[in-house]
């Protein structure tokens, strides 16, 4: 499949692998597209996984709705709903990283019968966060969230010198520069950051995302900037169902960094679902 279509709106999405294969879906973040699985979507095709990767909500220009209520996360674990819907995919194995980790958590949480497996990558769960941030480093890490709520200031700032400004922004987070310098070119294109950015606008519309019971993997890297180590030890507790987190020497920026990582964790999921289902 090439795209999908939601309420009015058409998502590009990435189909790669043998259309027999146990199906993955994966979930960029900010301010990533679907390119953040450039290095990760061969190494999951080559053990015969189908790999998907939607140009989400806000990123794809044929999906940017108006309004702030238009890019709640209730909208944006919808729109995952569909893209399964309209693959006639029953049950995948869904990984997301960053924003596309919120997402992904919130999924898993609300539709855990369309989920084989669950692997997130850096994002700690939702509540485990919002946990920390009264009692950790957590405000510190995350002192740029006020700043993307603001209206228009944020893309005057972070496009300035023709996008310099974020290519710089993303290069000092750990990104290398070739990939920064890529993301911030993505954003140049009129309306593609605030389109990105609707989803921090749209973070008092979230509400709560309660514990999940399919099987997780998460990964997080040892030097990211961005999250507590109080975050990530609360992400346990708000899993009901096997549990499994694995430290890399890595920072926040997994799927470009460590691709090999993140297939090897899909597809150790893959082979313990075979293996609960019977199948050789």
């Amino acid at each position: 499949m090439r795209s999908f279509a939601r309420d009015g709106l058409t998502f590009s999405v990435l189909d790669d692998g043998p259309p027999d294969g146990d199906v993955v879906v994966c979930l960029h973040g900010f301010p990533q597209g679907p390119e953040a699985y450039a290095a990760v979507t061969p190494l999951l095709t080559a053990r015969g996984l189908r790999v998907l990767v939607p140009e989400q909500r806000g990123y794809c220009p044929t999906a940017r709705p108006p309004h702030r209520r238009d890019h709640a996360l209730g909208e944006l674990v919808a729109d995952v709903l569909a893209l399964l819907d309209a693959a006639g995919v029953r049950r995948a194995h869904l990984v997301g990283h960053d924003w596309g980790g919120v997402v992904a958590w919130a999924f898993a949480a609300r539709h855990p019968g369309r989920l084989v497996s669950l692997t997130v990558l850096s994002q700690a769960h939702p509540a485990a966060f919002g946990a920390a941030m009264t009692r950790s480093t957590q405000p510190l890490r995350s002192a740029y969230l006020g700043f993307f709520l603001l209206p228009r200031l944020p893309e005057r700032v972070l496009l300035a010198r023709r996008g310099a400004v974020l290519s710089q922004a993303l290069r000092r987070s750990g990104l290398p520069a070739a990939l920064a310098d890529g993301y911030a070119r993505r954003h140049l294109a009129p309306g593609s950051l605030t389109g990105a950015l609707a989803w921090y606008r749209a973070l008092p519309l979230a509400g709560p995302v309660g514990p999940v019971t399919v099987p997780v993997t998460y990964l997080r890297g040892l030097r990211d900037p961005f999250y507590s180590a109080t975050a990530v030890a609360r992400t346990a507790g708000l899993v009901r169902g096997p549990y499994r987190r694995v430290d890399l020497d890595t920072g926040h920026w997994i799927p470009e960094l460590a691709p090999g990582a993140v297939a090897d964790a899909v597809g150790e999921a893959v082979l313990a679902a075979a293996g609960r289902d019977g199948r050789p």
